[in-house]
């Protein structure tokens, strides 16, 4: 089986994030960047496949000379090879359909998506990656078998979770609980010198199309004081919940 896990360079959530130009753009300055954790359970997912059933793993990232660092630790991790797209990610569509060539050419036949990324959220690319392959697509998943070219997966729903049963080529948008956290890989030493040695090949964009822009950002607006109130006057508490806060 031959596997490709796309991988998302985001920004820890420990991070102060800033915006320059007129809030136009997002400020790299003092960011530390990180392995995206939908795609990081994906990524451990593909490993258990590369161990029990002997497949064969890459990995793919679009972005500049600048998210190495991030391949580099998915190969630590134990990826066999990596390829980064050398183009700003600046939206969903544009990057479903720089993965769509690498998967075409690739020939996979199980790609492991994380169902979004942290920094913006926007849960896009999984699924038009699988619109633009016409492959079988299973989002918010949360387990993942595969057995020759048969597959068996579940995902969340409303108020539960789902079993299907589907075959490869197979696109997933995997999630927490794709792995256990506690089954998360951490690079050691030995790891880490090997992924020096492994190929890492940078890939032109192809003319895709761009279909929207980021015009602004915003922060969110800073929280309001806290009234704290007696937890004997049952009254007072009533009247700012319906006159202040009109919640009631």
């Amino acid at each position: 089986m031959k596997i490709l896990v796309c991988i998302s360079n985001v920004p820890d959530t420990t991070s102060k994030i800033n915006f320059t130009d007129g809030d136009t753009k997002f400020d790299t300055n003092g960011v530390q960047f990180v392995i995206n954790p939908n795609d990081e359970f994906g990524l451990t997912r593909a490993m258990w496949f590369k161990e029990k059933q002997g497949a064969t793993v890459h990995v793919v990232s679009v972005g500049g000379a600048t998210i190495e660092p991030t391949i580099r630790k998915a190969l630590a991790i134990g990826a066999d090879e990596a390829i980064r797209i050398n183009a700003e990610p600046s939206n969903g569509f544009f990057v479903a359909e720089q993965l769509a060539e690498v998967v075409k050419k690739g020939e996979y036949n199980l790609v492991i998506a994380g169902r979004e990324s942290i920094d913006y959220n926007g849960g896009m690319v999984p699924g038009i990656l699988a619109s633009l392959l016409d492959m079988n697509f299973v989002n918010t998943c949360i387990n993942l078998e595969v057995e020759g070219e048969k597959a068996t997966a579940q995902r969340e729903i409303d108020g539960g979770k789902e079993t299907i049963s589907t075959s490869l080529p197979l696109i997933i948008g995997g999630q927490k609980g794709l792995v256990q956290e506690a089954d998360l890989k951490i690079p050691n030493m030995r790891g880490i010198m090997m992924a020096r040695q492994k190929k890492l090949t940078v890939l032109e964009p192809i003319d895709a199309l761009s279909a929207t822009t980021d015009t602004k950002f915003e922060k969110p607006a800073a929280k309001g004081a806290v009234k704290m109130v007696d937890a004997s006057n049952v009254d007072e508490l009533i009247n700012l919940l319906h006159n202040e806060a009109k919640v009631i």
